[in-house]
This record gives structure tokens, sequence and C-alpha cells, in this order.
């Protein structure tokens, strides 16, 4: 893709949407909120990901609004779970173009289990290794806003991550 073509910049557009949700959802210390945000801020990366015409990271970000939303009416549902990290890899194997596509799908196998398996601070310690391949993958391939939006991601969830544990771990005033 050529740099300031009007996809590229759509691309680009789309990264710093999501950025921007990212920050937000991350920034929550409510789990209910971290996942509404979460879902917005996929929205704008399937779009992000299919300027840049990476499908399989596109396929993965329409099944991640999907799985949150699932997950939020069936946690620790383990056949539900199974069934979107099915869903997950058949989109992958549908969509399947270069080498890096393994890490959309980690990403979303990482989220996947975050998000039926686990609350609080191992929730957001998944979410942690989620973000790190997504970052990965916005390297690889050239996402200037989705490179940002993930290392910003990583970067606010283990903020936030220390907090929650620093909160936990506080002497109660009296």
């Amino acid at each position: 893709m050529d740099a300031f073509s009007p996809t590229w910049i759509a691309a680009q557009l789309g990264g710093l949407v999501a950025l921007g949700f990212i920050i937000i959802a991350f920034a929550s210390r409510q789990d209910d909120r971290l996942l509404v945000y979460l879902i917005f801020a996929n929205v704008a990366f399937a779009v992000h990901f299919g300027f840049f015409g990476q499908w399989v990271a596109m396929g993965m970000s329409v099944l991640v609004v999907l799985r949150i939303l699932l997950a939020r009416r069936f946690p620790r549902n383990l056949t539900v779970m199974s069934l979107v990290l099915v869903a997950s890899g058949l989109v992958a194997l549908a969509t399947w173009r270069e080498w890096y596509d393994l890490f959309p799908l980690l990403a979303a196998t990482f989220g996947t289990l975050a998000m039926f398996l686990f609350r609080g601070l191992v929730m957001r310690a998944m979410l942690a290794g989620v973000a790190l391949s997504w970052l990965i993958n916005a390297l690889i391939i050239g996402s200037i806003g989705g490179a940002i939006a993930e290392a910003l991601a990583l970067g606010t969830n283990l903020l936030t991550i220390w907090r929650l544990h620093r909160a936990r771990h506080r002497p109660e005033s009296g």
C-alpha cells in the first residue's frame, strides 16, 4: 500500500480512532466499562484492518465484538468459549495469507480465554498478552495507528494492573 494514499490515510485514521477507545477502556477500573469500550475499539480496528487488506486481523476484530458480547452474556461457559475458539480458527483458516497472520489468531485466542475464564487482574494480564500480539502484527504490517494504539493499550493496561494490585494490597484506613 502506498504511504499517504487515501486508503493508507483511512487505515491510519481507523487505528487512531481505535486508539482513543483503547485508552479509555484500559484506564477503566470497572470490567463492564472496559468491555464496552473494547467493542467500539474493535469495530474501528476491523475497519482499519480492512483498509490494510489484512483479512485475518479484520475477521478476528469482528469476532472480538461477538466474543465480548457472548462472554458478558455467558460468563465462564466453556461451550460458548469453545465455539468462539472454533470460529476464530475457521475465520483464520479461510482468510490466511501470510505467516504473520498468526499474531491476530494468537490475540483472538488469548482474548477469548481471558474474557471467558478470568476477571480483574488475571483478565487484564491476559489482555496485555493480547495487546502484545496485536502490537507485533501492527509493526509487521506498517500500521502506525495500530502500533501506537497497541503500545498504549499495553502500557495503560500494565499501569492499571499495577494500580489494582497496589489498591488490593493497601492497608485499610480506619
